[in-house]
């Protein structure tokens, strides 16, 4: 009964804590104070939790032999009391956490990630420029995508360098440290992720590994999961299942360009490669 009423309470509180984003150092040290507190008092609603038990029990049980209430209150008192040192301290692991999470957040991950993004953007601006070497390397004073990927590795933003340094080394015809840097990225949106994927089969097929080539292209059509990018990269798929000898392969492939994009630029001329495996 007495963890059942403490555990209510301190969840309500942490949903509390949390969607109202109060969590910080102080709030932490004053919570902290009334699980202390509210584990030393809640021995008094427990108490109150079973007298009224022991009022609404039937009056078949109240004709039974009367129940001890000292024996109770003290059965009571004395379970609070075996177990809250290890409550109490529960609770303030629970709150030490949460602050130390908050900390790091704001003190560390935040900078970094502002930090980071800040690098990247001179590199950004090169490669839209298609100056992919300057790009890669950096210009002499800013970072530049390999850097910027190594040395922000644990941020948004470097996870994003490796897709643009990938992407800029394939540009260069530079296909096997393109793969490397592609084979990190690790991204889901529906821009950069279908490019850097689509890039990414690109160079499979350039070094002859045309199965991981095919998966690559599926995976970009299936995260782009448009009208223009994913029958481009259906069409790859189907015309590199075509090339290792898979027609069955390719046909399904380009029938669901027929289906699912039949407004696409693809599926105008699909019929015939439709015909031709079939």
């Amino acid at each position: 009964m007495f963890f059942n009423s403490f555990s209510t309470h301190i969840a309500g509180l942490f949903t509390y804590i949390y969607k109202k984003n109060i969590y910080n150092f102080q709030t932490t040290k004053i919570l902290i104070t009334f699980a202390v507190d509210f584990a030393k008092s809640a021995q008094i609603s427990s108490i109150k939790e079973i007298i009224n038990k022991n009022k609404k029990m039937s009056t078949k049980q109240t004709e039974q032999a009367p129940i001890a209430m000292d024996e109770v209150l003290s059965k009571s008192e004395a379970f609070v009391n075996k177990y809250k040192v290890a409550i109490i301290g529960a609770v303030v692991a629970i709150f030490i956490f949460i602050g130390g999470i908050t900390l790091y957040n704001q003190y560390v991950v935040e900078p970094a990630e502002k930090e980071a993004a800040e690098a990247l953007y001179p590199a950004q601006a090169l490669f839209n420029e298609s100056k992919y070497q300057e790009a890669i390397d950096g210009d002499g004073v800013n970072l530049g995508l390999i850097a910027i990927a190594e040395e922000y590795s644990n941020t948004k933003s470097g996870n994003l360098a490796n897709a643009y340094a990938g992407i800029a080394l394939a540009q260069l015809g530079k296909y096997e440290e393109a793969i490397d840097h592609l084979e990190k990225f690790d991204g889901e949106d529906q821009m950069v992720s279908p490019a850097a994927m689509g890039t990414l089969g690109n160079c499979y097929a350039q070094v002859g590994e045309n199965n991981k080539a095919i998966d690559s292209f599926l995976d970009a059509a299936k995260s782009a999961d448009n009208n223009i990018i994913s029958p481009y990269y259906l069409l790859q798929a189907g015309i590199m299942y075509e090339q290792t000898g898979a027609p069955n392969k390719a046909l399904d492939v380009y029938e669901q360009i027929k289906s699912k994009y039949p407004t696409s630029l693809q599926a105008m001329d699909i019929e015939k490669y439709i015909n031709r495996v079939k």
